[in-house]
């Protein structure tokens, strides 16, 4: 009996050292002992991996090119690193048409490469986030190619197959995103099959109990590998109306691939994208991790639904509305920052990524870009929030478009050229250096290098205090150390201002004011210090001239203002 007693006691000792464990995982610890999820307090960044760095000088980057650069990223201020499709694909779609859930594609290396880039980031306390191509998989994967060889196939339930309308006619009107109509037909047994995407992007069908099953487990097959969350691609598009209803028409003309403007009313954002949401968020909380969004929304009300009822869905919707203030307006900013901050969840600021023009160029005039630039950093690294960094944005690269059809890589861009140009220019290699191709590769880049490399690259910029990546890292660490911007209020102040766009971080007596100049002009701004219960603000961070005094801030143009409030 005493035997077992001991060995009751030593069960519960165990269990509650390793419920400590877990608890120390899962939340992050603020010095007035709070307690937050790991993910609130982290700076995301996204890798496009094939042009991040290139290891084996191959031309494509890779996974070791990743681990290569995992202490740059750790001085830059970077907690996690989102990964874009790095799993086995005929790359019809760089990598988002998967052909196997569970291994690396061996343009990127092998799993024991992903091994060793987990067990070094975990060196660095730095999270390791997947995309997770949840909606289709390729035409090559071992299901489809099961799926299309029989109508009685195991798998042929997998996907979405139809009958056509008559000889020659898909099953309804509906368009492929990327042109075309969304059903392809196949000879093997006479059937359509539906693609949201590219034809070699067949739909899973998510009403099959069994699809259901196999996906929930590839993340779970992930997270006992390392991985601390996954980005869900294209998650509005996971359900079709059963009955397959016509698609209204939005207005006459045809878009960029001569296809009518469909409003896609009955395959996208159907009610039970949110049940599959809740069961992946339930695996996900098994293993304490993380789960974003692409999720494309009107407002933030429909935003609203994707944290879900008591936040049981995605922790990390992306909000693209920020994304589409493609102007330096203090009042649109004003407008969707206060919108997003009412949201019924933590906010997830972005500025760019991997199918968006580069925020250098969408912000810049041309001639203060570097300024703009530090401008939007001082902005979306200083909201409540977590941001997510493109790569590169540290840097100040841009978009450089291909001029030639023949040198396009994108198949939107082969498609719908001239119209649609693609999305090679966002997507170019890496600025490491103002060596040969930018210190990327020693082959030739599958992208090439832009020019601007020769003035816009790390070394360069890390010998340059005035630069644009010195002021990233200088954000970055105010960021992770000050607890009115990791944890405070967002308040708009001076909102009349046209101009210049400012606002407080306030936590428990602490505070923080961010005023940005949004024009070219000098300004003066009003920092409401009195009204809002404070004294004097002392500058934190601030670019060029910009300084304050009394209850102004007198800010250069485009100019940040980063300043520390007292009572």
């Amino acid at each position: 009996m005493k035997k077992t007693l001991r060995w009751v006691a030593v069960l519960w000792v165990l269990s509650c050292l390793s419920w400590l464990a877990a608890f120390a995982q899962t939340s992050s610890h603020a010095a007035d002992g709070e307690s937050h999820p790991w993910w609130q307090h982290a700076v995301f960044y996204e890798i496009y991996p094939r042009s991040f760095a290139d290891s084996n000088n191959d031309g494509v980057g890779d996974l070791k090119g990743i681990a290569s650069k995992l202490d740059y990223l750790k001085d830059l201020g970077v907690d996690a690193i989102w990964i874009s499709p790095c799993f086995p694909s005929p790359q019809v779609d760089f990598g988002y048409d998967v052909s196997d859930y569970e291994n690396i594609d061996p343009m990127y290396g092998t799993l024991a490469d992903f091994d060793f880039l987990a067990s070094e980031a975990k060196k660095r306390d730095i999270h390791i986030i997947l995309d997770f191509v949840v909606n289709h998989t390729s035409d090559q994967h071992k299901w489809f190619l099961d799926s299309k060889s029989s109508r009685i196939s195991p798998y042929r339930d997998w996907y979405i197959w139809r009958d056509g309308k008559g000889p020659g006619q898909p099953p309804n009107n509906w368009v492929s995103t990327f042109g075309g109509s969304a059903w392809k037909f196949d000879s093997t047994t006479d059937q359509y099959y539906y693609h949201f995407f590219y034809p070699e992007q067949p739909d899973l069908n998510w009403r099959n109990p069994a699809v259901k099953g196999a996906m929930f487990d590839v993340t779970r097959w992930w997270y006992k590998r390392g991985v601390s969350g996954f980005r869900l691609d294209a998650v509005d598009t996971l359900f079709e109306d059963p009955n397959l209803q016509d698609n209204p028409i939005n207005h006459p003309g045809k878009n960029a691939f001569g296809d009518p403007f469909e409003q896609n009313k009955y395959n996208t954002k159907l009610p039970e994208v949110h049940d599959i949401l809740r069961g992946l968020r339930q695996v996900a909380n098994e293993y304490d991790a993380v789960l974003i969004g692409e999720t494309w929304t009107a407002d933030v009300a429909e935003l609203n639904q994707y944290y879900g009822k008591g936040n049981n869905e995605l922790q990390l919707p992306m909000d693209f509305l920020f994304t589409m203030v493609n102007k330096l307006s203090p009042a649109e900013f004003r407008k969707q920052i206060a919108a997003v901050d009412a949201a019924s969840g933590w906010p997830t600021f972005v500025i760019s990524n991997h199918d968006i023009v580069r925020s250098y160029d969408r912000y810049g005039d041309g001639k203060h870009n570097d300024q703009i630039a530090k401008l939007m950093a001082a902005l979306y690294l200083t909201l409540r929030g977590t941001p997510i960094i493109y790569y590169g944005e540290e840097i100040g690269m841009k978009t450089t478009p291909p001029t030639r059809q023949e040198d396009v890589k994108d198949p939107i861009g082969r498609k719908g050229w001239p119209k649609e140009k693609g999305r090679d220019g966002e997507r170019t290699p890496m600025q490491w250096d103002s060596s040969e191709n930018a210190g990327f590769s020693q082959g030739t880049p599958w992208l090439p290098v832009p020019p601007t490399y020769k003035t816009h690259n790390v070394a360069d910029e890390s010998k340059d205090p005035d630069s644009v990546l010195e002021f990233y890292r200088k954000v970055l660490n105010m960021r992770h150390t000050n607890e009115a911007l990791l944890d405070g209020s967002y308040k708009a102040i001076n909102e009349s201002d046209a101009n210049v766009l400012s606002y407080l971080r306030v936590y428990r007596g602490q505070a923080v004011v961010v005023s940005l100049n949004m024009s070219g002009m000098p300004q003066t701004a009003d920092l409401d210090l009195k009204a809002n219960g404070f004294k004097s603000a002392r500058s934190l961070l601030a670019t060029g001239k910009s300084e304050v005094r009394g209850e102004e801030v007198s800010l250069e143009p485009y100019g940040v203002f980063i300043g520390e409030l007292t009572k």
